[in-house]
């Protein structure tokens, strides 16, 4: 095996991006009549694109949402969110560099469960935007994380072969997507998942993206 790629996942493996998460939550809350939640709850809520962290921020509340009336919350939820998304959104520690230094080896995306152009907004505001060659989101028209088909489409886009791919991440969608779809993962321990990253069965963990160096070397 040689990888060529790295895929990161965005919220919580790239970016911490949850205060802007909660803020656009809390307004769709407040919007509705409903009590805010907590930061840190918003965060268990996060990561399988966005009709599902609306219908998990009503379900706390005891309100069931689907249908028609899911899709005019997600619309209102990104009315909220979209204009603030770089707002307080930054990225996590040592991210900048090792991403700007694997740039130099290695081709690298993001696949992200949340809409693609504010994704590529993120990633260009914080300035990363050129070393990160594809974004595909969860509006890409291929079925979401965890099943395996967003990563196969960025290794196509890529114009690699899955096996010289390596996805990091940071929950258990990303784990899952990654052995679905054949590809090498590596989980961070400081991600928004309850499961502690060392239970999520990847193939590696890491305190932080400066343990990348290590698992590229251990994948030659």
């Amino acid at each position: 095996m040689s990888i060529r790629a790295l895929i990161f996942d965005l919220d919580g493996t790239l970016v911490d991006s949850l205060p802007d998460l909660a803020e656009a939550v809390n307004d769709l809350m407040a919007a509705n009549g409903l009590a805010p939640h907590a930061t840190r709850a918003v965060a268990s809520m996060v990561g399988k694109g966005v009709p599902v962290l609306v219908q998990k921020a009503f379900a706390a509340h005891g309100v069931i949402v689907a249908g028609e009336v899911l899709d005019a919350h997600v619309k209102t939820y990104l009315g909220f969110y979209e204009p603030r998304a770089t707002r307080l959104t930054r990225l996590f520690p040592h991210a900048a560099d090792m991403v700007k230094e694997l740039a130099k080896s290695y081709r690298l995306a993001v696949c992200t469960n949340k809409p693609a152009a504010v994704s590529r907004e993120i990633v260009d505001s914080l300035g990363i935007g050129a070393e990160i060659a594809v974004v595909v989101g969860g509006d890409s028209g291929v079925t979401p994380k965890p099943a395996p088909d967003m990563l196969w489409l960025v290794a196509e886009r890529l114009g690699l072969p899955k096996e010289d791919v390596l996805m990091v991440g940071d929950s258990a969608n990303d784990v899952a997507s990654a052995k679905a779809a054949g590809i090498k993962v590596a989980v961070v321990r400081y991600g928004y998942t309850d499961i502690p990253a060392d239970e999520l069965k990847a193939d590696f963990v890491m305190d932080d993206f400066r343990g990348l160096p290590a698992v590229l070397e251990k994948l030659q």
